[in-house]
């Protein structure tokens, strides 16, 4: 058995994990005593053609490691975020110039805000275990042990987990729920495209968000498994006919759809700590993707870890480290499990989603509560 030390391990090298990494290098942490660990390669990660919304809190956080440059070379501008109820007069609008910001957020691929972050700390003197899988996590009275499936065991003071995944392929943590849910994905044009402009629309199944990427828009629709199972099986004509009645005609028809793909929705969570090891990202909370909040509450996550470490790598700090973060992800989780309720187990046209509208015709009326709602996208709860 070969055992190495370091201070820090680290599984999982998605963009939560190379947050970590590059801010705690960034706040005078020797990478060569830190250790990470994915079961991808570099290679597999950077292929990763998911679509992610990255608000302009985590532009913040991925310039701070010197990522931002990387990631903005292909990314789209979101300006504005159209956010609608289907066959309701409510609706809200929300506008980077209203907060003096030149952006609400920038729509990218995963693997290219992967690749983008390896490249960063590329050089740092990380000690790098890819592909490596892990096969048991041990806590000892002053040591955490992460033994890998080739027999190597690595042990620090401290483990941060930020392995992620999606919702159907993990396993249960403290509190889960499964909406009955299939997030359907693809990429699709419209003959009216509105530039730098992203849309949020529920339906009675679930909210259809429309992300301005490259010349077209990266869709993700949120419908119940049989409607779910149904649209997949459609050709492109008569999906794209089924999409137009779902959406309407406010960026005009849609023309042309990619490859359609699929996942199942729900929530899990779980506590923040234990005496030595932290979950962080996807690993602590996998949300629904209403908001897209999921990986801007994990670099958040990272960002505050980060802050801690640096001064201190013992239990203590992971208590400090879930103490403040309680308050930020215990909202954004609350305010997306609800609105995926409402859709994933209420009647369609109950009175609980007729009320949807009516709150967001109001929070377009009320500034006050506009700003709240973009400050908590963009940035979190500080």
């Amino acid at each position: 058995m070969h055992i190495a030390d370091f201070d820090l391990i680290i599984c999982g090298g998605g963009p939560v994990g190379l947050c970590a990494v590059g801010l705690l290098a960034r706040r005078g942490l020797d990478a060569a005593r830190i250790a990470l660990v994915d079961l991808k390669t570099p290679e597999q990660a950077a292929a990763d053609p998911r679509t992610i919304a990255l608000s302009y809190g985590s532009r913040q956080i991925m310039e701070e490691l010197g990522g931002w440059h990387g990631v903005e070379k292909t990314a789209t501008i979101i300006e504005q975020i159209h956010v609608s109820r289907r066959g309701h007069f409510g609706r809200t609008l929300l506008d980077c110039k209203d907060y003096d910001l030149p952006a609400l957020g920038y729509v990218a691929r995963y693997g290219s805000i992967n690749q983008a972050l390896a490249t960063a700390t590329g050089g740092l003197g990380l000690n790098l275990f890819r592909p490596a899988e892990v096969v048991a996590l041990t806590e000892e009275h002053d040591h955490v042990a992460v033994s890998l499936q080739d027999g190597r065991v690595l042990r620090a003071t401290l483990a941060i987990q930020a392995e992620g995944g999606v919702f159907g392929q993990q396993q249960q943590k403290g509190v889960q729920r499964d909406y009955r849910q299939l997030a359907l994905i693809t990429h699709v044009h419209a003959d009216q495209a509105v530039a730098h402009r992203a849309f949020e629309r529920f339906t009675d199944e679930g909210p259809l968000a429309l992300l301005p990427q490259d010349d077209g828009y990266a869709l993700v629709w949120c419908v119940r498994p049989a409607t779910g199972e149904r649209l997949l099986a459609l050709d492109d004509g008569a999906f794209l006919a089924a999409l137009n009645q779902a959406f309407g005609e406010r960026v005009g028809r849609f023309t042309r759809t990619g490859p359609r793909h699929s996942y199942a929705l729900g929530l899990n969570a779980k506590p923040g700590r234990t005496q030595r090891v932290v979950a962080i990202g996807n690993a602590a909370q996998t949300l629904h993707p209403v908001a897209g909040q999921g990986l801007n509450l994990g670099l958040r996550d990272a960002r505050v870890l980060a802050d801690i470490l640096a001064r201190e790598r013992t239990p203590e700090a992971l208590q400090q480290f879930h103490h403040r973060r309680g308050q930020d992800r215990d909202l954004t989780i609350r305010l997306t499990d609800l609105m995926a309720r409402i859709f994933a187990s209420a009647p369609q046209g109950t009175p609980a989603q007729a009320l949807l509208g009516l709150s967001l015709g109001a929070i377009d009326l009320l500034p006050t509560a506009r700003g709240l709602l973009a400050g908590q996208m963009m940035f979190g709860r500080r």
